[in-house]
Order: C-alpha cells, then sequence, then structure tokens
C-alpha cells in the first residue's frame, strides 16, 4: 500500500496538478493547458535548448529541426541522448502526427511557415498544441521591438504549462543578475556600430529590429545598424552596410560556411576595405544556438560586452 502524504508534503507534489488548467498567451493566441504536456517535442537547436535547461527531457518524445543546420555540441549531444530526432529541417505534419505528441515547441521560421502545412491551426485537430517562440511573432501581428525579456517569457510560458514555475524563475532571475552584472562594465558614451553578419555574399542575411541580436546588442553595450529594418531576420543590400560603416561585426557561425569563410570573404572584398570593422579586423563569432533565443544569450552577451571593450 503506498504511503499516504499529508502536510506540505502532500501540497508541493500536488501544486502541479494543482496549477492546471493554465492559459498562456502564444503570440496573438491564447491557448489553454488541462494538464501538463507529457508528448512534447521542440524545433530547432535553441528551443530545444530552452526545454532541456527546464529540466524537461522527460516529457519530451524528441526534437526536430536540428541536424539539417546545426551540429550538436557535447554540452546538447549529452542532454539529448536518449531523444530522437523526428526530422532533420522543417518536420512535415504526418511525422509529428505520427509520434503523437501532444505539444510542440516551434515558431514563425523556426519549423512552421504562414500558410505552410505546418502551423497552430493545422495541428489542432489532431490534439498538439504549439507554442510560438516569442520572438518569430513579428512574422504574423505587430509587436514591440525585441527585448531580453522576450526569452525570459518563453522560460516564464514553458514553466507555468508543465507545472515548473519555480525553475522558470529561478533561471530568469539568476540571468537577470548576470545581465546587471555586465551593465555595470560597460563604459559609458555612444553605443558601438554593429553589424550582424549571418551569410550571403550577393547580399547578407541579417538581423533586423526584431530578431534577438538586436537586443544582445544593446545589452552589451552596442547598436545594431539595421534595428531599423522592421522586421527580424531579413536580407539586406551591402550598400547600407557600408554607408553605416559597422565599428564591429558579428559572425553567426552554422552551416556549410564556417565562420573563418565569413571572415575571409570580409576581409578580401574590395567593396568592404574601407569599413571600419574590416580595417581593425573586429569580429566577434556567435555559435548559431548563441545568437538565437535561449539559454545561452546570456553568455552571448558578456561575450559581446567583452569584444566591445576590446577585451
Amino acid at each position: 500500500m503506498k504511503p499516504v502524504l499529508t502536510g506540505l508534503a502532500a501540497l508541493f507534489l500536488a501544486s502541479p496538478a494543482l496549477a492546471h488548467p493554465v492559459t498562456v498567451q502564444s503570440c496573438d493566441r491564447e491557448i489553454t493547458f488541462e494538464a501538463p504536456p507529457s508528448r512534447a517535442a521542440s524545433q530547432d537547436v535553441n528551443l530545444t535548448e530552452m526545454m532541456l535547461v527546464m529540466g524537461l527531457a522527460d516529457r519530451m518524445v524528441g526534437y526536430t529541426g536540428i541536424s539539417g543546420w546545426n551540429k550538436l555540441d557535447e554540452e546538447m549531444r549529452a542532454d539529448v541522448a536518449e531523444l530522437p530526432e523526428l526530422a532533420e529541417r522543417r518536420p512535415p505534419r504526418e511525422v509529428l502526427v505520427g509520434a503523437d505528441l501532444d505539444f510542440w515547441f516551434a515558431g514563425w521560421n523556426y519549423g512552421m511557415s504562414v500558410g505552410g502545412e505546418v502551423t497552430p491551426d493545422t495541428l489542432a485537430p489532431f490534439g498538439i498544441q504549439v507554442y510560438e517562440l516569442t520572438e518569430s511573432c513579428i512574422h504574423i501581428m505587430p509587436r514591440d521591438r525585441i527585448a531580453m525579456q522576450d526569452m525570459f517569457n518563453d522560460i516564464r510560458n514553458l514553466g507555468l504549462i508543465f507545472g515548473e514555475e519555480a525553475r522558470a524563475e529561478e533561471l530568469i532571475a539568476g540571468w537577470e543578475a548576470e545581465l546587471a552584472e555586465i551593465a555595470a562594465t560597460i563604459p559609458e558614451g555612444e553605443p558601438l556600430r554593429v553589424f550582424v553578419y549571418d551569410s550571403g555574399e550577393d547580399v547578407p542575411f541579417t538581423s533586423g529590429r526584431y530578431a534577438m541580436p538586436t537586443a544582445m546588442i544593446e545589452a552589451a553595450g552596442g547598436r545594431n545598424i539595421m534595428d531599423d529594418v522592421e522586421t527580424s531576420w531579413t536580407r539586406v543590400a551591402w550598400e547600407p552596410v557600408v554607408e553605416r560603416n559597422p565599428e564591429v561585426i558579428v559572425i553567426v557561425n552554422y552551416g556549410e560556411v564556417t565562420a573563418d569563410q565569413k571572415i575571409a570573404f570580409l576581409r578580401s572584398n574590395p567593396a568592404f576595405a574601407h569599413v571600419d570593422a574590416v580595417m581593425n579586423n573586429r569580429f566577434v563569432v556567435l555559435e548559431y544556438v548563441e545568437a538565437t533565443p535561449g539559454p545561452r544569450n546570456i553568455r552571448a552577451v558578456r561575450k559581446l560586452a567583452k569584444a566591445f571593450r576590446g577585451g
């Protein structure tokens, strides 16, 4: 016979169940969870890491969309060792349905596209609830500019959805303390002009006003020279990049073209010869998982702040 728990022990164990149903905001939708999901999956390396840092691996049946673009580092390989990758890139709907999911953490351009076959609306009839990455909401609705709080919002909502609110608040408090510590090291004066170079030679793919690097650069004491571009990740022309003359270039490292190859392209192209960042060899490399919303954003801000100070 199982022992009967009383007092604080009973309250503690019962609290996650008692917290449900819960309702959270996901972009322009309110979604209600009658109980914590038990067959979850996540799309992309950064969203998967958010699930893992929340201690949710035992509620997951797999993940999607990592190996098609990225290689797992040692830190993540150990964490997902027991989980299968359900799809290397964007999963077809039948893959998610076939895995008998009840929850998928994804985003617009993070596994989903507007009008595509895999959206919250197309998955709902199969009992799969979708929580959308906050950064990605700009693709379907107007919103305020990006902030570090957007990543915290996703962690807080995951905590509510899975009945792990205390864990979420503990993580957020630690990150906020780290950001305050970094902010105290930033010298006064005009923020450095920074350009984010993701990929592309004919036209660069970069971070606009609503992509996470813009918030990270600001937290580190810089300003994204493309923060007036009213979208998140996007393509721009090279001419305004040269004209705005970045003092630092942030390289996003992933895919077949390495960070070293991207830097070599910038150094060898005569069009960039008089750009301050190129002349002074001021490049900062961020891994994809650092440049997209997730737990590693905080260490990336620290790396950027150090580089901006010339460290």
